[in-house]
């Protein structure tokens, strides 16, 4: 098996851009299905693909912003112009957007934890494949992953549920670093009782 520096070296440098820095060009057309076939690379025990995606570019973005600007408007009698706004342009912030939706199938052999690990997994191969093209790329839920009325709209069925919203654009800014965890303070060798 070969070895690659590179793809180590993304890895350990991989940092999410943010969404409020990123602008145009997004991802073609092409790199989108690059990215999108990255995401279905995943571990899948059973071979169920316990995950689907919603793209959203163009004006479809907007579309959906309206629907969210409606729904948090609905429930949030006290917000401001400003915040319904916020949440109008939400998804028109990255050039592309991918609604990735967990599919759970119950009573079936394969764990349900494994089958949303796997989702998981979908979330972390897009972002290092779009950061692997040279785009910014960041994972977020925020209420409108957990909202039933924005699931609706989604046309979510009764087992899935919002992964993840990813969002794809050039980046405007350099990235910060975060602090991470010392490996030593979250790391330990097993060892036998008695």
């Amino acid at each position: 098996m070969p070895r690659s520096q590179e793809t180590i070296d993304l890895l350990l440098t991989r940092r999410s851009a943010k969404v409020l820095t990123m602008t145009a060009p997004g991802p073609s057309d092409e790199e989108l299905e690059t990215i999108l076939r990255a995401g279905a690379r995943v571990p899948d025990h059973g071979k169920l693909a316990p995950w689907r995606f919603i793209l959203f570019k163009g004006e479809a973005r907007a579309k959906f912003g309206e629907e969210l600007a409606r729904i948090y408007a609905a429930t949030q009698p006290g917000a401001t112009e400003d915040q319904i706004a916020f949440e109008a342009n939400r998804l028109s912030r990255a050039p592309v957007v991918v609604a990735v939706i967990s599919r759970v199938t119950p009573g079936i052999k394969i764990p349900e934890w494994e089958q949303l690990l796997s989702s998981g997994a979908v979330c972390q191969n897009m972002l290092v494949a779009a950061t692997a093209l040279g785009y910014g790329a960041q994972w977020l839920t925020e209420w409108y992953a957990f909202d039933a009325e924005v699931n609706k709209v989604l046309g979510l069925g009764e087992n899935e549920k919002v992964a993840g919203y990813l969002y794809f654009g050039s980046e405007s800014v350099p990235k910060d670093e975060r602090p991470r965890p010392e490996l030593s303070d979250i790391t330990s060798d097993w060892k036998p009782k008695g």
